[in-house]
């Protein structure tokens, strides 16, 4: 799973347009997903630095936290992720990777699919338990 965290005091680039052979280091292929095939033109042809605040903006980053919690942040982002339902999260990755290759309504049949696959399931039961009783879920992925 990605999930970026970026410090607030740095300044990024995608300098490629000085480069004499193209190496292959892969932004040619993830950038223009998050950050559009425009952006990403622009920013790895014209490879001028960048703020942490506009890869926040452009959708390159997650959120922005100081230098000095970036560790907490993404030891707490983990531990809310790990306390959700792992068989409800792992569906719904699936769905959102899967789906982006589809038009809409295929990619809406498969989250239906998805969901299905999670009816009969412990965690789910679970889940319908703690929120009956007022309580939080025990999710053992079952």
């Amino acid at each position: 799973m990605r999930l970026l965290l970026r410090r607030q005091d740095r300044a990024l680039r995608a300098d490629r347009s000085n480069a004499r052979d193209h190496t292959g280091g892969r932004g040619d292929a993830f950038l223009p997903r998050p950050a559009g095939e425009r952006r990403a033109k622009e920013i790895i042809f014209l490879g001028k630095p960048f703020t942490a605040d506009d890869a926040v903006q452009w959708g390159l980053a997650n959120r922005l936290c100081e230098a000095t919690s970036v560790v907490a942040e993404a030891v707490s982002t983990a531990r809310a992720l790990a306390a959700n339902a792992p068989l409800s999260i792992r569906q719904a990755k699936k769905s959102i990777h899967h789906g982006l290759d589809m038009d809409l309504k295929s990619a809406l049949l498969y989250e239906i699919e998805a969901y299905n696959r999670l009816v009969d399931t412990e965690d789910r039961l679970e889940g319908v338990r703690a929120f009956n009783e007022k309580r939080k879920p025990a999710f053992k992925g079952r």
